[in-house]
């Protein structure tokens, strides 16, 4: 449980990382080197992982061998039914999961540095970008029909009243921009869950992590040579905000989201998590100094509890239910 808080402070505190990134440098290269430091934070646990599953094996290759060949076989038996087959394991290479898992990443994390630097501020983002969390069932419902029930049509209703009077200040035309990104971005960030969610869960986390993390600074980096946005000067002057966004908030809170939701049910898990909109809040106004109207202040907490209220089970609790 505390491992999860922690998660969420850390990364509410990134987006005054972000904020304060681009001041000297282009959301491109700032998530070039954030996601390329995050990727190597990874590497030791790798290292780690790989050390101890090789201890694992030792005195059961021969029956791991016999399995990987039955299991080829019946790849190959059932491999002639045409491209379904094809795409089914296309699908299941962890490496192809990887990088489209980093694709929709780089995609969202590009928007949201866009958005980031065009609003300039870190509790503002923080809530739109956790959107995300009322968009999940939403797309699932939409995508993969999957059921949701009453409480997340309640928090959607609730969401979009809080966006309502956090951004719509003077009527629809003082959406701003960075509103609009941040939006999107939630909606990516909402797809790269249930894209992990289905294609992902035979795919070890920190494999899997590794790999889009990379992908997502190798896109990243060709971005930013491409428009030439690549100052080490300016990198240098951020080079704080950049160790703690890429370390900070990409490995150690990711790592600390695998541990803690090992002891956490995983709706008791977001609703920690969903704390990373309040974090966001207090760190943009202890180290940035934002103050918002207090009806930007109702929006934020509209968001917050609608994004609470969308993690609640479909069904009664069973004490709640006739038998």
């Amino acid at each position: 449980m505390f491992a999860l808080v922690l998660t969420a402070l850390i990364w509410g505190f990134a987006f005054v990382a972000q904020v304060q990134g681009m001041d000297s440098m282009s959301p491109l290269f700032f998530n070039a080197c954030r996601f390329t430091l995050g990727a190597l934070s990874l590497v030791p646990i790798l290292i780690w992982q790989r050390g101890q599953k090789a201890r694992g094996r030792q005195g059961g290759d021969t029956t791991e061998s016999v399995a990987a060949q039955s299991a080829a076989a019946l790849d190959n038996s059932h491999g002639r039914q045409g491209a379904t087959s094809f795409w089914r394991s296309l699908l299941a290479n962890p490496v192809v999961i990887s990088v489209l898992c980093g694709i929709i990443l780089f995609t969202a994390s590009t928007l949201q540095q866009y958005g980031i630097l065009y609003g300039k501020s870190a509790g503002r983002a923080g809530f739109l970008t956790a959107l995300y969390i009322v968009m999940v069932p939403l797309l699932a419902f939409v995508f993969l029909h999957r059921r949701i029930g009453l409480p997340v049509f309640v928090a959607v209703t609730m969401s979009i009243i809080g966006f309502y009077f956090l951004c719509i200040t003077d009527g629809f035309g003082s959406i701003g921009l960075a509103d609009i990104l941040l939006v999107f971005t939630a909606a990516l960030f909402a797809a790269h869950i249930l894209v992990i969610d289905e294609l992902g869960a035979k795919v070890d986390a920190i494999v899997l992590s590794f790999g889009q993390f990379c992908t997502t600074a190798v896109l990243s980096w060709v971005g930013s040579l491409m428009e030439g946005s690549v100052n080490w000067t300016g990198a240098l002057h951020a080079w704080t905000p950049i160790v703690y966004a890429g370390i900070g908030s990409v490995g150690i809170a990711y790592t600390l989201q695998v541990v803690g939701q090992q002891w956490v049910p995983p709706t008791r898990a977001s609703l920690l998590m969903s704390l990373e909109s309040f974090f966001s809040a207090v760190g943009g106004a202890i180290f940035l100094g934002e103050i918002m109207t207090p009806r930007g202040y109702l929006g934020c907490a509209l968001i917050f509890f609608g994004t609470l209220l969308a993690q609640a089970p479909a069904k009664l609790p069973k004490f709640l239910r006739k038998e």
